[in-house]
């Protein structure tokens, strides 16, 4: 472990990302229709701000939800969705309902006060209508509609239009898997949860960008020698940004898993563990999808251009990614990148190698003259 770590921090590996895609690839397509099936079948457990309704938070610190649901038995509201937000002090039972009518707010407001030992106004009662539920989910499908138009066309300008397929794959593997955890788990999706969604796609997008950019880098350097291949190009690059993306996700992940511990387990603020749940979803999808996904979609697209398909006829697919840190003609370069290296002829002792491996034969002496 310690020697993996080594290698890591030194960016200088030789990792063959061609069997990690192979691998990584399958197993996050089985997420990924796992995700899909759970959002089909399960559906999603939608917040009263999307479906309409009314919420009651009634703060107590030993009512169960059994007691609250035999409280609501008598008015008729035994179904509503019955949730526990935090502990001790900062403890509070929320009930969601689809009543609308104040008379039948103010009897359950009643109940719910007389089964936890309270006043009527020690409980907060809100109200949303379906209409505004609605207005709320058409505005969320359009912030996320026009994301992905922003996104595609930055892309497409900055790098090229196949690196903005392969980005976009990323963002809905992870969206798709994202919300298929919210789904399979029964956990509430509330504007919160929204926002949260798009922040974590901008985290996929960094470091996804951060590997085209070397790749665009490499294609034009090492890619000029017309000895590597684009899955050379795309395995070196990864060997180079591998341990920064490494490090970037464990530094975004840590004030999130302290949101999440500090603020929701011991403050008990609902709304930053809908905040910070998301994001620590988001966070460890996305820094998979960037080589697993986004990489993988890029270089099928490229190889088959003119350029690349020529150059991989040429060199073949047997052998190695490019070693680390290999240039056209500099030290560390390999003989023919995503090919394997030619055998070396064995040096014999007292014989000095040459840059190919061949041994230098001794030079013949001179013949003396006679006398």
């Amino acid at each position: 472990m310690r020697d993996l770590f080594r290698r890591l921090a030194s960016y200088d590996d030789d990792i063959d990302f061609r069997r990690v895609w192979k691998v990584g690839t399958t197993i996050s397509l089985i997420v990924f229709l796992i995700s899909g099936a759970a959002i089909l079948v399960r559906g999603l457990n939608l917040g009263l701000d999307f479906e309409g309704g009314t919420a009651w938070d009634v703060p107590t610190d030993d009512l169960s939800v059994e007691e609250v649901r035999d409280a609501l038995r008598p008015e008729g509201q035994q179904g509503a969705k019955i949730q526990v937000i935090g502990r001790g002090d900062n403890r509070t039972v929320r009930v969601q309902s689809d009543v609308d009518d104040v008379e039948t707010q103010q009897a359950v407001s009643e109940a719910l006060a007389a089964a936890a030992g309270i006043e009527v106004v020690d409980i907060t009662v809100s109200t949303v209508g379906p209409s505004w539920g609605q207005q709320l989910t058409d505005k969320a499908v359009r912030a996320l509609i026009w994301f992905f138009v922003a996104v595609a066309a930055y892309i497409a300008w900055r790098l090229e239009w196949k690196m903005a397929v392969g980005a976009l794959a990323s963002v809905v593997h992870d969206l798709v898997i994202c919300v298929g955890f919210y789904a399979l788990f029964g956990i509430e999706v509330t504007p919160a949860t929204v926002i949260a969604f798009l922040t974590i796609l901008g985290y996929s997008l960094y470091d996804t960008i951060v590997v085209f950019d070397r790749m665009q880098e490499n294609a034009a350097t090492v890619g000029a020698t017309g000895k590597v291949t684009y899955t050379g190009v795309a395995s070196l690059s990864l060997n180079q940004v591998l341990m920064r993306s490494i490090n970037s996700t464990i530094s975004s992940l840590l004030p999130v898993v302290a949101m999440l511990v500090v603020g929701s387990a011991i403050m008990g603020a609902a709304a930053l563990q809908e905040f910070a749940v998301a994001l620590t979803v988001g966070i460890v999808v996305g820094a998979f999808s960037s080589i697993l996904i986004a990489t993988p979609v890029t270089v099928w697209l490229k190889e088959r251009e003119p350029r690349w398909a020529q150059i991989r006829a040429r060199v073949g697919t047997a052998g190695g990614p490019v070693l680390a840190g290999a240039t056209p003609g500099g030290a560390g370069s390999a003989p023919a990148a995503d090919g394997p290296a030619p055998a070396k002829r064995p040096v014999a002792p007292g014989q000095a190698p040459t840059l190919s491996g061949r041994p230098i034969p001794p030079r013949p002496r001179k013949k003396g003259k006679r006398r």
